[in-house]
């Protein structure tokens, strides 16, 4: 069985567990704070990162897009990519765009948590403009179709709710639901999935 260390609110930990739910796969998940001094983050990854994919035989995958990667060339059924390869290139597509989005929330949240007085307003508007033009892209992307790309459920919807999902928790500043009413009807839609529902922050 595959052990996942995950960060609670991480988007990019909530791709794998989403993955692993909507492949039917068995995992023990393992919660933990990887910049504490207890974390074994670093035994099985150099980067001190999460998400990390803990084999049966010790090995260990991480970085959340090549874990993504990893179990769908290891268990292909049911497959989250489209099996054609314009499809599939455009799924990666919208993965690297939600997770430049995330990278920008994630990297602004921390932000805010330093002494105002030692906040950069110049980066934090900087980030923001990441945030505002990643989503709508990611509007634009999925306009009003069923799925994010081809004809099923598959990574660029689990992409692009997860970016929608981090949102609701620790940005419920920004007002993107008003921007972009067919983006918020497409991610309470797939919200409702069990995978989405099991793996809310």
């Amino acid at each position: 069985m595959y052990r996942l260390i995950s960060a609670t609110p991480s988007p990019y930990a909530r791709k794998v567990r989403i993955a692993l739910a909507e492949k039917g796969i068995p995992f023990e998940l393992i919660t933990e704070v990887p910049w504490n001094s207890t974390t074994a983050t670093p035994r099985f990854n150099p980067l001190e990162k999460l998400p990390v994919l803990i084999l049966a035989d010790g090995g260990s995958v991480y970085e959340s897009r090549f874990i993504l990667e990893f179990l769908e060339l290891k268990h292909p059924t049911p497959p989250l990519l489209p099996p054609d390869v314009d499809g599939i290139l455009a799924a990666k597509r919208l993965e690297v765009l939600c997770d430049g989005v995330c990278d920008a929330l994630v990297t602004t949240f921390f932000e805010r948590l330093r002494p105002q007085e030692h906040q950069s307003k110049e980066w934090t508007a900087r980030q923001r403009r990441k945030i505002d033009g990643g989503l709508r892209e990611i509007a634009r992307s999925i306009g009003t179709r069923d799925w994010a790309v081809g004809e099923c459920f598959g990574l660029g919807d689990i992409a692009a709710c997860t970016v929608t999902g981090y949102l609701t928790v620790r940005f419920p500043d920004i007002e993107w639901r008003g921007l972009y009413p067919d983006l918020a009807r497409y991610a309470d839609r797939i919200g409702a999935r069990p995978s989405f529902k099991a793996t809310v922050p």
